[in-house]
Parts: C-alpha cells; sequence; structure tokens
C-alpha cells in the first residue's frame, strides 16, 4: 500500500499572507489539524498545525501564517509505503506530512488519521 492509496488529494491550504485567525477559522471549519502554506506560486513552503497557533492566541486577527508556520517541512512521495510514512511522522514527531511529486509539488497530505484507517481497514484490502 502506497501513501497515494491513503492521502487526502488536494488538501485545504493557505498563504504565508494570511492571517492566522483565516488559518483557525479553516481548521474549525473543516476539522483539520493542520494546512500546508503555499505560496503564490503554488510552492509548498511551510505547514500550519493548531499547536503553531497557541503562541499567538490573543493575536490571531493580527498575525500572518508566515509567523507561526513551519517552514521546510518534512514530506513524502505519493509511491512511497505507508509504512515509511508512519516511521517518518514518529522519528520526527509530525501528525500529518504533506505528499509531493518529484518537482516538490503538493499532491496531497496524509495524516496520523489516514494511518489509523490504513490498520482499521478490512482485512481484504
Amino acid at each position: 500500500m502506497t501513501v497515494r492509496d491513503w492521502m487526502t488529494a488536494n488538501p485545504q491550504t493557505i498563504s504565508p499572507r494570511d492571517m492566522l485567525a483565516l488559518a483557525q477559522d479553516k481548521m474549525i471549519r473543516g476539522r483539520y489539524r493542520r494546512l500546508p502554506v503555499l505560496d503564490v506560486s503554488g510552492a509548498l513552503i511551510g505547514m500550519l498545525a493548531q499547536g503553531d497557533l497557541r503562541p499567538f492566541a490573543g493575536y490571531l486577527p493580527t498575525t500572518r501564517v508566515d509567523a507561526a508556520m513551519v517552514e521546510q517541512p518534512f514530506t513524502i512521495g505519493p509511491d512511497e509505503p505507508v509504512e515509511a510514512a508512519a516511521k517518518l511522522m514518529l522519528e520526527r514527531k509530525v501528525g500529518g506530512l504533506p505528499v509531493t511529486d518529484d518537482a516538490g509539488k503538493l499532491m496531497g497530505i496524509i495524516t496520523e488519521s489516514d494511518l489509523l484507517r490504513v490498520l482499521l481497514r478490512p482485512r481484504s484490502q
């Protein structure tokens, strides 16, 4: 089984110039724990997780995403085995990985929840 089989394709994203209040709203409405951050050309430049918002709790409407995001996030390719994604998440202590193609373009995201779905799938799959 590959990452491609279990990732969420075309995930919700955010711009580094957006305010953290918008990021929080997207996370709440979409029930996301993290958002890939894309620049104006569509290149992946960071990740923003719920925990990254905490230090800015009183300043979400006036603080930009680029102040809180993790730059140069760990990524994984779509044809990697899901076990490789799980190992990387454990080693790097992250709850999700952007899935990128060979050119670095965002294709999707694979998260802890996706890996739990793999674990709980019917054995016939």
